[in-house]
């Protein structure tokens, strides 16, 4: 597994993915190995590591994420009554971007 498979694979085409929404900066798709019956990831296109090392520079476009976020996580919310938005940092971190996951319902499976 890579390090950043949103660089490396979802947005640059190597693997199919499911296209939510999308602007310029912003790119959120379902997530291909869902964990929960609702599993959507929202990702700048540019990178940055994490929401840990987001640098001056880098808060327009966190902020751009964000309203794509909040859009996301009110339709989820609208059409599932509940949502939840979470992202990892360190060792739970699989992948090295920086993102966001829009999710609802009980897992899928627990690994």
């Amino acid at each position: 597994m890579t390090d950043d498979f949103y660089c490396e694979q979802a947005l640059n085409g190597r693997t199919p993915i499911q296209v939510v929404a999308e602007t310029a900066h912003v790119l959120a798709f379902h997530h291909t190995r869902p964990f929960w019956p609702v599993h959507i990831v929202v990702v700048p296109k540019r990178h940055i590591p994490s929401l840990v090392d987001l640098g001056d520079a880098d808060i327009s476009e966190v902020h751009q994420v964000l309203a794509v976020v909040r859009d996301i996580a009110t339709q989820v919310t609208a059409e599932h009554g509940a949502a939840r938005v979470l992202t990892n940092l360190g060792a739970y971190q699989d992948s090295k971007h920086l993102h966001f996951h829009v999710n609802s319902g009980e897992p899928l499976r627990h690994d």
